[in-house]
C-alpha cells in the first residue's frame, strides 16, 4: 500500500594535513554514550503502552470463502452469505472470527458427510473486532462447512466496504461500492479469519444492478440475471489464487476503461470514471512494461489471468494492491495528456511500480504477521524506484529517492519518539501506526543499501536469507550513525561514536570515494566491530575526500571545517555528483537543526550552489530552507532568509526562465516549477509581477496556464493576494472537472496570510466540495503556510476533534493532521535539549545576514 539516525554516534576528528600522496589510515570505531540524545532533541513522547491482545484461536481455520454480496447503493446497506469450507484441527464447541460492525443473522456447521449444527449463540468481542459462535454440540476434527448469513453497513469512514460518492457527467450524485481491506477490515465485510498468515481461497460473487461494473480479484466467470429482481445480475468471480483476506477486493460502481496486453499475455484493464477513459492510458503503458520487468527480477509469472487498476473517488490510501484488483486515488492513477503536469506523471508511475511489486512480494509470499509489514513495504518502496529507472531512465528518478525516501526516513529516525524498523504488533488499532516512513521509506533506504553492498546478482538470489540473518542492527534497533571525520597529516580517522551506556552499534556498509574518480568508490569496508583501522592509498593533497558514494549508507556525516573546504570546489564545479551534492547539504542542514554544527556554516556552503542544475538537488536545498524559515518565522530573521532564500534562486529562476526552451524534458519542467514557486513564496518582485500577470491571463481565458506553472502560480498570488485572489481560487476549484487540478489547488490555498482569509480556508476544509481523504491536505496547507496559519490550524482540529474523529476513525490520516502540529519547530523538547535557537545562534545569524548586505 502506498501512503525519518540517530545515535549520534558523536565523534572525532578527521583531519587532512600535510604533503604528498602517501596513504591515508582510516581508524573507525564506535563506543557508547549517552550524547545519542543530541540528535534525538526533537523527540517526543514515548509511544504509549500496548494494549493486550491475544490472536486467533489456531482450532478451526478456514480452507475456502464462497461469498456472495448484495450492495444497495441507495440505502447503504448490504447483504452477505458465507459458505465457508473449514478444518477443525482440534474438537470444540465454538468457533471464534473476526468480525467488526457486522449483524450475524444465522449460523451453523456442517461437518462433512454428517448433519448440521445451528450455532446457539453469537458472542460478540467489539474491543477485540472478533465474534465466537457457539455450537450445542462439539465440533468434531476434520472438514465441514460452515455458514453464516449477514448483513452490515456500507459505510463512509473510506474502510471494510464501503460507499464512493462520484458525479456523473450529467452531473448527478451518486455512490460507487468499494472495499480498503489493509490492514484489518475485511472483517467489515464479512466475518472471516482476518489475520495475513491464515490464507485461503475465495469464491465470490456480487448481486449488483445490472447497468454497473462489478469487478474482484480474478476474472469473471458467470453474469446471470438475479432470479429475485429484473433490475439485478449476479456476477461470478472465478475462484483465486490461495491468499490472505487483506487483499480481498471487490468494487460496483460505473466505470470505463483501457486495456492491452502485457507481452507476457496477461491482460491489463485500467478503470476511470466514466467520460475520462483517455486519462487511464498512460498509467496503462507504465502496468505493461511493469508486469513483464518484474516477471524477470522475481524469475516467477504474474500468477492471475488479468489485472485491473482502478480509480476510486473516495480512498484513504494512495493506492492498495488487492491481488488482481489495484485501487487507487484518482491522482494516483489518472493523467490528462493536457492539464497533469510532470510530477503528476511521475508519481503515478511511481505508485503503479510499487503496488505491482506487491502483486509478488506481499500478495504471493505474505508476511507471517503485522510486525513484518516494513519487509513488504519497504521492499516495494525501493523496487519501485528500479521499475521507474528501466521505464523512464530520463526521470533521474534515483537522485530523487534520496531527497524523496532516504532523507525523510532521517528526519522521523531522528526522533525520541521514533522506532525500530520491525515493530511488534498485537492489537489492530497499532497497525495503523507503523504505516509511516520508518517501515516504508527507512525500510526502503535499508533495502537498497544492502542491494548496493552484495550486487544485484547476489541480491536476487539471496535477498529473504540475508534480511533474515544479517540486518538485526538494522531493522530492531531505531537510529542511525553519525560518522564524524577528520584528518590529521597522511591519516584519516572515522570515528562511529557515542558517550554513553546504551548506544546502538550498527554494521555498516562504508564506500569512500575522492575527487580521482568520484564516481567510483576507492575504498569499501563494513564496519562490523568498534574499532577499525583503514588505509586509503594515493591520494593527493588537493585532492577532496567523501564518505558515502551515492548517499547510499543509511548514515550522516560530519567532516571537519577543513573537509568541508575541500568539498566545496567539487560542488562548485559539479564533479561531485548530484546524489552525493545533495546528501552532502543535507546532512550538514540536518546538523545544524540538532545544534551539532552552527547553521551559518551551512548557510555558507550553500553558495558553492550557485552553478547547480540538478532539479532533485534544488528540491531538497528548497526544503531545508523552507524548514529554516519556518524556525526563524518567530524570530526577528524571518525577512532576512526571505532575501537569502531570493539571492539564492534568483540566478538559476533567470537561467531558466518561464516557458519551456527546445530540448528541455521531465526534469527541467520540475525544476522551473520548483525555482518559480520558491521565488514567488519569497516575494521576489518579479517573479510576483509575472505570476499575477499569467494568472489574470488563466483566469480571464486568455492563455490558459500550462499544468507545470500552475502551482507556483496558484501560490505566489495567493500568498501575496487577498480575498478576491482567494474567491477566484474557490471558483476554479469548483469549475475543475480534473480531481488533479482540484488538489493543486487545495494544497496551496494555506498560504493566504489574512487572519479571515484562513479562516475561510479552513472552514472549507470540511465542506462538501472536498473529498474527505483531501481534508488533511487542506488543513496541512494552513499549516505550513504560516506561524499564524500554524496557530489557527491547531485550533480548527481542537474545535472539530469530534468530527474529524468520526470521519477517520482513528486510521491513518488522523496521524497526518495532528504531527505538523506536534512537528512544529519551536515547541520540540527533549529531557535535556531544546531547539538551538540560543543566543550564540542568533547573534551568528545575525552578523552572517549583514555579511550578505
Amino acid at each position: 500500500m502506498w501512503l525519518a539516525a540517530a545515535a549520534p554516534s558523536l565523534a572525532r576528528r578527521l583531519l587532512f594535513l600535510g604533503p604528498p600522496p602517501p596513504p591515508l589510515l582510516l581508524l573507525l570505531f564506535s563506543r557508547s554514550s549517552r550524547r545519542r540524545r543530541r540528535l534525538h532533541s526533537l523527540g517526543l513522547a514515548a509511544m504509549p503502552e500496548k494494549r493486550p491482545f491475544e490472536r486467533l484461536p489456531a482450532d478451526v481455520s478456514p480452507i475456502n470463502y464462497s461469498l456472495c454480496l448484495k450492495p444497495d447503493l441507495l440505502d447503504f446497506t448490504f447483504e452477505g452469505k458465507l459458505e465457508a469450507a473449514a478444518q477443525v484441527r482440534q474438537a470444540t464447541n465454538q468457533i471464534v472470527m473476526n468480525c467488526a460492525d457486522i449483524d450475524i443473522i444465522t449460523a451453523s456447521y456442517a461437518p462433512e458427510g454428517d448433519e448440521e449444527i445451528h450455532a446457539t449463540g453469537f458472542n460478540y468481542q467489539n474491543e477485540d473486532e472478533k465474534v465466537t459462535l457457539s455450537f450445542p454440540s462439539t465440533l468434531q476434527t476434520g472438514t465441514g462447512t460452515l455458514k453464516i448469513d449477514f448483513v452490515g453497513e456500507l459505510n463512509d469512514k473510506m474502510k471494510g466496504f464501503y460507499r464512493s460518492k462520484y458525479t456523473t457527467p450529467s452531473g448527478e450524485v451518486r455512490y460507487a461500492a468499494v472495499t480498503q481491506f489493509e490492514a484489518t477490515d475485511a472483517r467489515r465485510a464479512f466475518p472471516c479469519w482476518d489475520e495475513p498468515a491464515i490464507k485461503a481461497t475465495f469464491d465470490i460473487s456480487l448481486v449488483v444492478p445490472k447497468d454497473r461494473v462489478a469487478l474482484s480479484n480474478m476474472n469473471v466467470i458467470d453474469r446471470k440475471p438475479y432470479p429475485d429482481d429484473e433490475n439485478l445480475v449476479e456476477v461470478k468471480f472465478a475462484r483465486t489464487p490461495v491468499m490472505s483476506t487483506y487483499l480481498v477486493a471487490f468494487v460496483v460502481g460505473e466505470y470505463d476503461f483501457v486495456e492491452t496486453r502485457s507481452k507476457d499475455g496477461v491482460c491489463v484493464r485500467v478503470y476511470t470514471p466514466v467520460g475520462k477513459a483517455e486519462q487511464g492510458k498512460f498509467a496503462l503503458e507504465v502496468a505493461a512494461k511493469t508486469l513483464p520487468f518484474y516477471k524477470d527480477y522475481f524469475n516467477v509469472p504474474y500468477p492471475l489471468p488479468k489485472i485491473d487498476l482502478i480509480a476510486i473517488a473516495d480512498f484513504a490510501a494512495g493506492a492498495m494492491e488487492n491481488w488482481g484488483l489495484v485501487t487507487y486515488r484518482e491522482t494516483a492513477l489518472l493523467i490528462d495528456p493536457k492539464n497533469s503536469c510532470s510530477s503528476s506523471r511521475q508519481w503515478v508511475a511511481l505508485v503503479v511500480g510499487h503496488e505491482l511489486a506487491h502483486q509478488w512480494f506481499g500478495n504471493l509470499v505474505t508476511m507471517e504477521w503485522w510486525t513484518h509489514l516494513w519487509l513488504n513495504e519497504g521492499f516495494a518502496s525501493w523496487i519501485e524506484y528500479l521499475c521507474v529507472d528501466h521505464c523512464f531512465p530520463e526521470y533521474d528518478i534515483w537522485t530523487q529517492f534520496v531527497s524523496a525516501d532516504y532523507t525523510r526516513a532521517q528526519e522521523l529516525d531522528a526522533l525520541d519518539n521514533s522506532h525500530p524498523i520491525e515493530v511488534s504488533v498485537g492489537h489492530p488499532s497499532e497497525v495503523d501506526e507503523i504505516f509511516d516512513a520508518i517501515s516504508y521509506s527507512k525500510g526502503a533506504s535499508v533495502i537498497r543499501m544492502l542491494h548496493d553492498y552484495i550486487g544485484d546478482k547476489d541480491f536476487k538470489k539471496g535477498m529473504n536469507m540475508y534480511l533474515t540473518n544479517c540486518d538485526d542492527t538494522w531493522t530492531k534497533q531505531m537510529g542511525f550513525p553519525l560518522i564524524y571525520v577528520e584528518a590529521e597529516q597522511c591519516k584519516i580517522y572515522l570515528f562511529f561514536s557515542c558517550l554513553g551506556e546504551d548506544c546502538p552499534q550498527w554494521m555498516v556498509p562504508i564506500t569512500i570515494s575522492t575527487s580521482e574518480d568520484p564516481n567510483q568508490a576507492k575504498l569499501k569496508i563494513l564496519m562490523d566491530k568498534p574499532e577499525m583501522n583503514v588505509v586509503l592509498k594515493n591520494v593527493k593533497p588537493d585532492q577532496w575526500v567523501k564518505l558515502n558514494l551515492g548517499t547510499v549508507g543509511f548514515y550522516r556525516t560530519q567532516y571537519s571545517s577543513a573537509m568541508l573546504e575541500s568539498l566545496l570546489p567539487g560542488i562548485r564545479d559539479l564533479s561531485l555528483p548530484p546524489v552525493d551534492r545533495l546528501g552532502l547539504q543535507n546532512d550538514l542542514f540536518s546538523l545544524a537543526r540538532a545544534g551539532i554544527i552552527s547553521t551559518v556554516e551551512v548557510l555558507k556552503v550553500m553558495e558553492a550552489f550557485v552553478n547547480e542544475p540538478n532539479y532533485t538537488v534544488w528540491s531538497d536545498l528548497s526544503c531545508n530552507l523552507g524548514i529554516l524559515s519556518t524556525l526563524l518565522s518567530h524570530t526577528d530573521f524571518y525577512e532576512e532568509i526571505q532575501e537569502f532564500v531570493k539571492d539564492v534562486f534568483s540566478p538559476i529562476g533567470e537561467r531558466l526562465g518561464w516557458d519551456p526552451k527546445p530540448g528541455e524534458g521531465h526534469l527541467d519542467a520540475l525544476l522551473r516549477g520548483l525555482v518559480l514557486g520558491k521565488l514567488g513564496k519569497a516575494g521576489h518582485k518579479a517573479t510576483l509581477e509575472e505570476a499575477r500577470r499569467r494568472f489574470k491571463d488563466h483566469v480571464e481565458g486568455k492563455q490558459i496556464l500550462s499544468a507545470d506553472l500552475r502551482s507556483p502560480v496558484y501560490l505566489t498570488v495567493l500568498k501575496h493576494g487577498d480575498g478576491t485572489t482567494l474567491d477566484i481560487m474557490l471558483k476554479l476549484h469548483k469549475q475543475a472537472d480534473m480531481q488533479e487540478e482540484k488538489n493543486r489547488i487545495e494544497r496551496v490555498l494555506g498560504a493566504t496570510l489574512l487572519p479571515d482569509l484562513i479562516q475561510k480556508v479552513l472552514t472549507f476544509a470540511l465542506s462538501e466540495e472536498v473529498r474527505p481523504q483531501d481534508t488533511v491536505s487542506v488543513i496541512g496547507g494552513v499549516a505550513g503556510g504560516s506561524k499564524h496559519g500554524r496557530k489557527a490550524a491547531w485550533k480548527f482540529i481542537k474545535d472539530n476533534w469530534e468530527e474529524l474523529y468520526n470521519r477517520y476513525q482513528g486510521g491513518f490520516l488522523i496521524s497526518r493532521l495532528i504531527k505538523p502540529h506536534l512537528f512544529n519547530p519551536m515547541s520540540f523538547k527533549s529531557k535535556s535539549h531544546s531547539l538551538p535557537l540560543s543566543l550564540p545562534f542568533s547573534f551568528f545569524l545575525k552578523n552572517f545576514f549583514v555579511l550578505l548586505t
